[in-house]
C-alpha cells in the first residue's frame, strides 16, 4: 500500500517537473530541416527545456542549455548489426528517421527521433577532428547504456554542490564522488554522454596540468560532474547552427522587419505581456541577475577547489 502510494505521488511529482511552457520564439528562424539532414553520429544536441525541471537546471547551471541527447543516426546508417539490433527494441518506426538517445527524468535512456524537438530551440555541439571510426565507436558506445533508469539521486547532489552555502546540507552523503566498479545502473543525460566520449579518450573540458618539466597532462574530469553547457564551453567541439535560409540568403540584414520595443533594462513592462513588473532588486541587481551573479561567483570557487 504505501509503496503504491509513493509511486503514485512520485509520478504525479515528474509530470509536473515535465510539464512545459511556451515555446521559445527563437525557433522561428531555425531552420530544422536542414538540421534533420545534417547532423552526423556522435554529434551532441543541447536543448533549451521549457518544463519546469529546466528552470531550475538553469538557474542551478547558469546556462540555458538544459538537456543533451546524442546523435546516433538512423536504423538505416547503422552499420553494426548488434547496435541496430539494441536499437530496434527500442525504436519500432520509420528506419530512415534521424535518431537520437537520451536520459530523461520519469522514462530512463531511451532512444526518439530527433523530430521529437521540432520546435525547440536547439544547438549542435560537433567534436572537431573527431575519427570516423570514433564516430560510429561513441554511438555504439552510448546504445549500452539503453534501459537505465534517470539518476535523479545524482541530479539532486548536483543541485546541492552548485547551489549556495546552506541552503542545502553539504553533510548529506554526496553519490557523486563514490567510486563504482563497473557501469553505472543509473545516469543523467550529460553523464551518459560524457562518458561515451571518455571512452574514446576524447576531451570535453579536461584538467589541464603543468609538470615541473613543462610537459602538458590532461587529466579526465569526473563524467557525473558534467552539465549540458560543457558541450557548448568546450574548445574541442564546434557549434553548428542553422539560421532559416530565407535571412541570410538575398535578404540585407538591415532590411529585416524589424520593430521598436521598449528598453527592457529600463522598462517596469513584461515585453511579451506588457503588464507592469515589480522593481525587486538585491544589492542593486534585479533579482535573477542577483542570483546568478551570485551562483557565478560560487561556480568559480568549486572550479576551483576541484582542481
Amino acid at each position: 500500500m504505501f509503496s503504491a502510494v509513493t509511486n503514485w505521488l512520485w509520478q504525479h511529482i515528474v509530470n509536473w517537473l515535465n510539464a512545459e511552457a511556451e515555446a521559445n520564439s527563437v525557433v522561428e528562424v531555425f531552420d530544422f530541416d536542414q538540421l534533420l539532414a545534417d547532423t552526423q553520429p556522435a554529434d551532441v544536441i543541447l536543448v533549451e527545456g521549457r518544463a519546469h525541471v529546466s528552470e531550475v537546471i538553469k538557474v542551478v547551471t547558469l546556462s540555458p542549455w538544459t538537456h543533451a541527447a546524442l546523435s546516433i543516426g538512423s536504423l538505416d546508417s547503422m552499420a553494426d548489426p548488434n547496435m541496430r539490433k539494441k536499437v530496434s527494441k527500442f525504436y519500432h518506426d520509420d528506419p530512415s528517421e534521424p535518431l537520437i538517445i537520451e536520459s530523461l527524468l520519469g522514462y530512463g535512456t531511451i532512444i526518439n527521433p530527433l523530430s521529437h524537438y521540432r520546435g525547440q530551440h536547439l544547438r549542435v555541439c560537433r567534436a572537431i577532428n573527431l575519427p570516423t571510426k570514433d564516430r560510429r565507436r561513441i554511438p555504439a558506445f552510448a546504445v549500452e547504456h539503453l534501459g537505465l533508469d534517470y539518476d535523479v539521486r545524482q541530479l539532486l547532489d548536483l543541485a546541492r554542490l552548485l547551489f549556495p552555502y546552506g541552503i542545502l546540507p553539504r553533510r548529506w552523503r554526496s553519490s557523486l564522488f563514490e567510486h563504482n566498479a563497473g557501469a553505472p545502473t543509473q545516469i543523467v543525460c550529460s553523464s551518459m554522454i560524457a562518458r561515451c566520449f571518455q571512452h574514446v579518450q576524447y576531451p570535453i573540458l579536461p584538467v589541464v596540468r603543468t609538470d615541473k618539466n613543462d610537459q602538458t597532462r590532461f587529466y579526465k574530469r569526473n563524467f557525473r560532474l558534467f552539465v549540458p553547457a560543457d558541450f557548448d564551453y568546450s574548445p574541442f567541439f564546434n557549434v553548428v547552427k542553422y539560421p532559416s535560409k530565407q535571412y541570410i540568403r538575398k535578404i540585407a540584414f538591415n532590411r529585416f522587419p524589424w520593430c521598436e520595443l521598449p528598453n527592457i533594462a529600463t522598462s517596469k513592462k513584461n515585453v511579451a505581456t506588457g503588464e507592469e513588473t515589480k522593481d525587486q532588486s538585491v544589492g542593486g541587481f534585479p533579482i535573477s541577475d542577483a542570483l546568478k551573479y551570485s551562483f557565478s561567483r560560487l561556480k568559480k570557487q568549486i572550479i576551483t577547489a576541484r582542481r
